[in-house]
């Protein structure tokens, strides 16, 4: 503790130092009175003070006068040194403010009891202060207190209130003391509840949470209640203090808050939160009571165009009313939300079946269509309703059964909004698969499972190569898979133009590569209607042939499908025309399946007709179908087209072929499509037919003598398939009334019936038409193994008939 020693004599002052400090005071030396009385003032002055009487200027005493005068809350504590020891003299010091007074010569022992003494006087001074300050500020607290304070016996006698208790509860101080809160009690709460208030008051000296009490005036309001237990040092209970507040507006606050974020603030529906939670309990009690739910999705139809046209105020008013119509239109047991925008939906509980809910959302369909009146317009929407079940063969939960109305009302859109649609389980399985199927083939293309092979397009009488088709491949785990596999997928994805702008990438590449070993040559690559309908195809084009300035756009060769081509035959005709000043060539794959007519051909400048595999597939046994072959290459010589005939497997293929004027072929008769690497060891190794290099063309007048062939073959054909069929009937005209022996006895008879040969072939021709007579008849005796024998002479019959034919047109 710090000393102050005043007195003016150095001897003393410096001895009195060093004894304090042996009994470890802080001594602060002062020379005279007023010195002293400076370092007073401090605000660190010390407060055990030790003045000398006899001080120049001023004195001790007046020192200690100076002191009281200052109103101190703590004052020091005084202590006079003096030679004087006259009774007057010690009361004039002690009148002065002095606390203690010692007389000159001093013994040690009793300076320091003193000094001690003042030091206990001082420590229970500032003791007693802080105990006064503690209370005064309790009382402070207590009496301004926002919150009510109670203060009870252990027995809940109230003994004290605050003012703020009068203010919340209405009952003035008297009105309380000696009484029990019970006064409060609004019956809220039952018994139970204040049992268990009890039981953890006893228990663990303190209870909060909140409680519903009666004002004086009778109105019930919610409070936050605090109580804790005063205990004595034996941890006796001596009183119960409660703190609490009225709660009112924080509940009303919290009201609303909920409200906020359990409905729409434009139609009060409820939202999506609410929505969600009172889905889950529907379909919890469906499944209790073995009951249907059904979910709707909503979308207004034609609401954009109302609220771009009449302006967002407009819009939110019709939104307001259609919202109140759908409400109303519903039973008090289903529920309707919106969940933004013009979305909604609706949760139908306890039906019976899907025919049981029909009528209910066929009454929400009409209640949004209802005209509204907003101002002066008159307005009115519609609705796209999507529907789903529960619960289905699968667990399905809240948010997947939203997803599937959702989509249900996607189709509902489609097919004419309007209307409900009810989702499909299986339509939905194929959605899901066919997205996997696309991340399936994103993940191959970052893997580059995907591989080129070409497959060449020859002359077939010269046997020179005219060019190669780049097919795609993907190296799967499960082997190499062909397009079918997977293009379909991506048809109307923007992941098949990725996919599309990989291949003519690639074949640009090989095409480099091959120009460097000495092969100049071609390559066809597919585009996808999706790729050709692209705004900026020619600028993407554009960039990819920059990439490979060493190779010509001539060598590259664009097939697209005809019935593509004329789903926008504008659009198509300016992007060929645009390529093809880029000096890219086009080509019509599939030619045939489409129109095929010479306006749409006159449209699409396409460099080269690719004949669809299926005609010449069929044309050895189907004369329709030559026919159209013959047709196509017809048409394709009249505009100077060149004409690839796909699907060559036979050397009887490529000869009709050339017979018919179509020199270009490709197919597994000519050579699958391989690896970049096996191309030219296949040029070096292939040649064309011998039967197909002494192909001529037939003349267009002796075409007629090659379709009558080919429809007897497809007679015998399709005779055959009857007979291998067992419950076929079978009915075998006269040999007069085929299409074989209508053209042999008219135009064949006018042209080639003077042939040595022709009465050959009437002969045949009978001898077959006997044959599937008897093979009609023992097809239905069901007599299999005359029939077997009998095909086999039909077919001998059929050879040596074509054989004979074929004798006709060498030798006209």
């Amino acid at each position: 503790m710090k000393l102050l020693i005043a007195d003016d004599d150095l001897t003393t002052r410096s001895m009195l130092a060093a004894v304090c400090r042996k009994w470890g005071y802080e001594p602060v030396l002062a020379e005279s009175g007023d010195h002293a009385w400076e370092i007073i003032q401090r605000e660190d002055a010390p407060r055990l003070l030790l003045l000398d009487w006899e001080m120049p200027a001023v004195s001790g005493p007046e020192l200690c006068r100076r002191i009281r005068q200052r109103n101190n809350d703590d004052p020091p504590y005084i202590i006079l040194l003096t030679v004087r020891d006259s009774t007057r003299d010690i009361v004039t010091g002690l009148d002065a403010g002095a606390n203690e007074y010692i007389s000159k010569p001093f013994e040690h022992a009793e300076l320091r009891a003193r000094l001690d003494a003042g030091r206990r006087i001082l420590d229970m001074q500032r003791r007693h202060l802080r105990s006064e300050e503690r209370l005064l500020l309790a009382a402070n607290v207590f009496d301004h207190a926002c919150e009510g304070i109670v203060i009870t016996t252990p027995d809940a006698t109230i003994l004290e209130v605050n003012r703020a208790f009068s203010r919340i509860t209405g009952y003035a101080r008297e009105e309380v003391i000696g009484k029990t809160p019970r006064i409060l009690k609004s019956d809220r709460q039952d018994a139970s509840f204040y049992e268990q208030m009890w039981d953890q008051l006893l228990e663990k000296g303190h209870w909060s949470g909140e409680i519903w009490n009666r004002h004086k005036n009778g109105q019930i309001y919610p409070e936050f209640l605090t109580i804790s237990a005063v205990h004595d040092n034996q941890g006796k209970t001596r009183h119960y203090v409660a703190l609490f507040s009225d709660i009112s507006t924080l509940k009303e606050q919290q009201h609303r808050l909920e409200h906020l974020a359990h409905y729409d603030a434009l139609t009060g529906l409820p939202n999506r939160v609410l929505l969600a939670e009172h889905l889950q309990h529907a379909m919890y009690q469906s499944h209790r009571d073995k009951r249907r739910l059904v979910v709707a999705y909503l979308d207004l139809d034609g609401f954009k165009e109302i609220n771009d046209t009449h302006g967002h105020d407009i819009g939110d008013r019709l939104l307001m009313n259609v919202a109140q119509n759908m409400k109303e239109s519903l039973r008090e047991s289903d529920i309707i939300a919106r969940l933004g925008g013009d979305e909604f939906v609706a949760v139908l509980s306890s039906l019976g079946d899907a025919e049981t809910a029909t009528p209910l959302l066929k009454r929400l369909l009409a209640a949004a269509s209802q005209p509204i009146r907003v101002g002066p317009h008159r307005l009115q929407v519609s609705a796209s309703i999507g529907i789903t079940l529960f619960p289905q063969s699968e667990d399905v939960g809240p948010d997947q059964l939203l997803r599937q109305a959702d989509q249900a009302m996607y189709q509902a859109k489609l097919e004419g909004r309007n209307r409900l649609h009810f989702f499909d389980p299986e339509q939905d399985r194929n959605i899901r698969g066919h997205h996997e199927s696309l991340e399936h083939i994103s993940r191959a293309m970052e893997r580059q499972e995907f591989v080129l092979h070409y497959q060449p397009k020859v002359n077939m009488r010269s046997g020179e190569l005219r060019g190669v088709e780049a097919l795609i491949r993907w190296n799967h785990e499960e082997g190499l898979l062909t397009p079918d596999h997977f293009l379909p997928v991506v048809e109307n994805h923007r992941l098949g133009i990725r996919l599309g702008e990989w291949v003519i990438d690639t074949a640009l590449c090989q095409l480099e590569r091959w120009q460097a070993e000495g092969l100049h040559t071609s390559v066809s690559v597919n585009l996808s209607a999706l790729q050709l309908q692209q705004h900026d195809f020619t600028r993407r084009l554009t960039e990819l042939l920059a990439r490979h300035p060493e190779v010509s756009p001539e060598t590259l060769i664009l097939e697209v499908l005809e019935t593509s081509a004329l789903e926008d035959i504008a659009h198509v005709s300016q992007v060929i025309r645009e390529c093809t000043e880029m000096g890219v060539q086009f080509a019509l794959d599939d030619f045939g399946t489409g129109y095929s007519s010479l306006t749409y051909l006159k449209r699409l400048p396409a460099a080269e007709l690719k004949i669809d595999r299926s005609f010449v597939r069929d044309m050895l046994h189907d004369a329709d179908d030559l026919a159209i072959l013959e047709g196509v290459v017809g048409m394709a010589t009249a505009f100077r087209r060149r004409v690839v005939a796909e699907g060559v497997e036979s050397t009887e293929h490529g000869e009709l072929l050339l017979q018919i004027g179509c020199e270009l072929g490709q197919g597994y008769g000519i050579a699958r499509p391989m690896p970049a690497e096996k191309l030219i060891p296949w040029m070096e190794s292939w040649q064309p037919d011998p039967r197909w290099t002494r192909a001529c063309t037939v003349p267009r007048e002796e075409l007629p003598l090659i379709f009558a062939g080919i429809e007897h073959s497809h007679w015998i054909h399709n005779l055959r398939r009857q007979l291998e069929e067992r419950h076929a009937r079978i009915a075998v005209e006269d040999h007069h009334q085929c299409r074989f022996g209508q053209w042999f006895d008219r135009e064949g008879r006018s042209r080639y019936g003077d042939h040595p040969a022709y009465p050959r072939i009437d002969a045949i021709h009978r001898e077959v038409h006997r044959l599937a007579h008897d093979l009609a008849r023992l097809h239905r005796e069901g007599e299999n193994v005359g029939i077997k024998a009998g095909i086999a002479r039909l077919f001998e019959l059929k050879d040596r008939l074509l054989a004979t034919l074929a004798s006709l047109k060498s030798e006209a």
